[in-house]
């Protein structure tokens, strides 16, 4: 398997957000999951250190996407797109009864928290999620990886990510609630 980009700016990857699916042959993916619930289906992919969330209810279709720069992503149903540039937050109704928001925070760490987050999440993932790490791009006994979380209600999806980049000992988490009333 292809060795995911590493050496990027954790400040240049970007996160887009569309109404559309997005074809799994524009990502290298390393781990996935798919879920069913009575309101919606959603398929999560940890493509390297990055993420792609789509949500799928009757004809509606939110997709999120975590990525690098130079990823080849179309334009048609994008609704936002933005860079990891300190935290933020979004918050969208995109029809009615369905809604969609997100935050996330980068966290620039020493590499002792950064070992530590690891051992915790890795642990963590044994009994929920995903959990993905990259040990032949270990630099400085710190590996990258990325662990995504999820929480499928009857009519809410919540997301939970955690991207480490150990160049730059630095952490990206997201948190993203997709609501479909």
């Amino acid at each position: 398997m292809e060795s995911p980009q590493m050496n990027v700016a954790v400040e240049e990857l970007m996160f887009s957000f569309f109404q559309r699916p997005l074809h799994p042959e524009l990502f290298q993916i390393y781990a996935q999951r798919q879920l069913n619930t009575e309101k919606y289906e959603a398929i999560i992919w940890l493509t390297g250190c990055t993420h792609v969330v789509s949500v799928f209810a009757g004809n509606t279709c939110l997709t999120e996407v975590v990525s690098t720069p130079g990823q080849m992503l179309p334009s048609r149903g994008l609704i936002e797109r933005f860079q990891f540039r300190g935290p933020r937050t979004h918050k969208g109704t995109l029809s009615r009864g369905v809604s969609y928001m997100t935050d996330f925070q980068v966290e620039k760490m020493s590499p002792n928290l950064y070992r530590q987050s690891h051992a915790d999440l890795e642990r963590f993932a044994r009994n929920r999620g995903v959990f993905v790490k990259f040990p032949e791009l270990e630099i400085d006994k710190l590996q990258p990886f990325c662990y995504i979380d999820f929480e499928a209600r009857r009519t809410e999806l919540h997301i939970h990510t955690f991207a480490a980049y150990p160049d730059q000992v630095t952490m990206i988490k997201t948190q993203s609630l997709f609501d479909f009333q």
